[in-house]
């Protein structure tokens, strides 16, 4: 049997947190067209015969304007002294920019603190790029590092995944013992799960400006054996958000609860009753307290309810 723990990394919306649930193969990160989507690093364990991929998909690279942005980034590089393997992911739609020298910069001075097993470049949506621009895009990146492979994959369809986990393997040494239980998937409350599953669905029903601003918060998670009461608070920072995020005659949010309610009883498996209510707090993404109270930039090794 083989283990090892791999880090996703690279620039916010390429794609890191759905390549996590392909490896998983289960969806237990959220996942959206908007940058950002991605606040705290999620642990996911894969269990394949070979053995477990640990993966941690990180908060996507960016020049942070927040304190909450700063803390996402942090923990993302921070990531990168506990791994063993690194996946770099970019997106085929997109020239190399600053933005991709700067996380593979990161990578090169990580690697020398401590050596890695094996760093990967991953070109994500290889299925809707023409081979005449892919190949030109893989010269490129050659030149950048001295990668152990470069595969240009598609995370939503699966195209070239299976390659990814054998050559992984490949890379990983023999264990006597595996990190995790059988049953194990990921790191993530229950709690935070449901608040991050809310998050989603605003995430799609709204504008692009709109997200950055908007926070989800448990207040209460009670469970018993026939119903399960959630209440969240959905933080945004001005009070025309809150009136978009309510909608008409509190059609939007009705349509969000319901959207969420359903997929959390799905994965779950419990019946739930959910409450939400939509607050204004100006400034919270600078406020220490509500950033520790969300968990954002930490990584719990635990999965507690």
């Amino acid at each position: 049997m083989k283990s090892g723990q791999l880090t996703i990394l690279g620039r916010p919306n390429v794609g890191k947190s759905t390549l996590l649930n392909a490896l998983v193969r289960e969806k237990i990160a959220i996942v959206s067209d908007k940058p950002q989507t991605t606040r705290m690093p999620i642990l996911g364990v894969g269990h394949y015969p070979e053995g477990q991929l640990v993966l941690v998909d990180t908060p996507g690279i960016h020049t942070p304007h927040h304190r909450m942005n700063a803390q996402m980034v942090q923990s993302a590089l921070g990531m990168l002294t506990e791994s063993d393997v690194v996946f770099v992911m970019v997106d085929s739609q997109v020239a190399p920019g600053p933005g991709d020298q700067y996380v593979i910069e990161q990578v090169i001075q990580a690697n020398k603190d401590k050596p890695f097993l094996a760093v990967f470049l991953l070109i994500n949506k290889a299925d809707i790029v023409a081979k005449s621009r892919l190949l030109p895009l893989i010269e490129q990146y050659k030149s950048r590092y001295p990668w152990t492979e470069i595969i240009p994959l598609s995370a939503k369809t699966g195209l070239q995944v299976p390659r990814l986990v054998e050559l992984t393997f490949a890379c990983l040494p023999d264990s006597s013992t595996l990190m995790y239980e059988a049953d194990f998937l990921t790191n993530q409350s229950m709690r935070h799960m449901a608040g991050e599953i809310i998050r989603e669905k605003i995430l799609a029903s709204t504008h692009a400006e709109l997200p950055y601003a908007v926070g989800v918060f448990i207040e209460q998670f009670q469970e018993t054996k026939k119903l399960t009461t959630i209440q969240a608070i959905i933080l945004v920072e001005k009070k025309s958000q809150k009136g978009i995020i309510i909608g008409k005659g509190g059609q939007r949010l009705k349509e969000v609860g319901q959207l969420a309610r359903e997929e959390m009883e799905q994965l779950f498996s419990m019946k739930i009753f959910l409450e939400m209510l939509v607050k204004v707090k100006a400034g919270w993404r600078d406020n220490p307290q509500i950033l520790d109270e969300m968990g954002y930039g930490l990584l719990d090794g635990r999965n507690e309810r």
